[in-house]
């Protein structure tokens, strides 16, 4: 198939790293099998040692359709399953994708074409969670508020233009060889740091509002702190190892738990001085602090949600708080602490 000026369409590699995904991972590969480009394209998935049957899932999708491969990723993080699929892969456009990402169909055609015309290194657009239970709704609500995750363009549109990072990823291959590829020593983070590193050899990450993927959000309480302090445990990795290139955004999770945790210490102590009559009973203050925070908490939570069912609208009040001091924990635990001694830095 050709463009419109006779010339014809690049070839495409879908890379995905998959783990754990028996739930998800066919939705997503579905969604790439319908798109409407019409140049050649690859599916090109990184399986990692899962343990819930997604490998035998994967093996018989690839059975069925020689357009899916399958490569082994035997460290199972995310940087390391892409760096395998973009080596294993042939054409000279990848377009990384995640498990829990469901491409609309008009997504490459429009990709590529900004691509071209932007003469960008990597596109992305905006990343629209979507919710089936009043739990994963309420996730969905914090992931599309600025009250939830701080308003950065693909989570909450903008103009289309140069940007700092990109959700998932429309890139030019030979661009990523030129950079090294993803840093596999970076868990979270790891399109941040290639973001970083296009941008400070010249090149130029573009995002557009025409790009919307839908990401499934985890399914449950548990997993969505683990996941939210392991990518505050990388992000304060970050912070501390490019301290010129981190925005006022991410500081503000951990600066707020500092200082709710220094308000309840104050109040406490406060309390204390008012039962004994001492001089400290002003100390009472500090719970100010806390009550504060909480407020903006249950007005932003209202101010989101007032077309949501009532379960949502509860969930959101207990959702905001695990993300934002879950994030901010895990930040501070980053920023001060070596990463890689850690244990709780896995990939997914």
């Amino acid at each position: 198939m050709q463009h419109d000026d006779g010339q014809a369409l690049p070839g495409v590699s879908y890379v995905m790293p998959v783990l754990n995904e028996v739930t998800e991972v066919r939705a997503a590969v579905g969604s790439l099998l319908e798109q409407d480009y019409q140049g050649p394209f690859e599916v090109i998935l990184a399986l990692g040692p899962s343990i819930d049957g997604t490998n035998e899932l994967v093996a018989e999708m690839s059975a069925a359709d020689p357009r899916i491969r399958a490569v082994d990723n035997p460290v199972g993080s995310t940087p390391a399953g892409l760096n395998v699929a973009i080596r294993a892969s042939e054409h000279p456009i990848v377009v990384r994708v995640d498990a829990h990402s469901v491409l609309p169909q008009d997504y490459t055609r429009i990709a590529v074409r900004t691509l071209q015309e932007s003469g960008a290194d990597n596109v992305g657009g905006i990343m629209r969670a979507e919710g089936r239970t009043p739990f994963e709704k309420a996730v969905a609500l914090a992931y599309g508020s600025r009250v939830g995750l701080g308003g950065t363009p693909h989570h909450v549109g903008g103009q289309a233009g140069p940007a700092e990072t990109a959700y998932l990823g429309v890139f030019r291959r030979e661009r990523l060889f030129a950079v090294g590829l993803f840093d596999e020593g970076i868990k979270r983070g790891q399109d941040w740091e290639l973001n970083r590193r296009l941008r400070t050899t010249g090149g130029t990450v573009w995002f557009t509002p025409e790009l919307v993927v839908t990401y499934r959000p985890r399914p449950s309480l548990r997993r969505l702190v683990r996941q939210f302090v392991a990518t505050g445990l990388w992000r304060g990795e970050l912070a501390r190892r490019f301290p010129a290139g981190n925005g006022l955004r991410y500081f503000v999770p951990p600066l707020m738990v500092v200082a709710v945790a220094l308000g309840l210490v104050a109040g406490l102590v406060g309390v204390v001085g008012a039962l004994l009559g001492g001089p400290l009973a002003w100390a009472l203050t500090g719970f100010a602090i806390p009550a504060t925070y909480l407020l903006f908490v249950v007005v932003g939570a209202l101010a989101v949600s007032r077309r949501s069912d009532p379960a949502t609208r509860a969930w959101l009040l207990v959702v905001l708080p695990c993300i934002h001091v879950g994030w901010g924990v895990g930040f501070i635990i980053g920023f001060l602490t070596r990463t890689s001694d850690l244990t709780t830095h896995t990939g997914r």
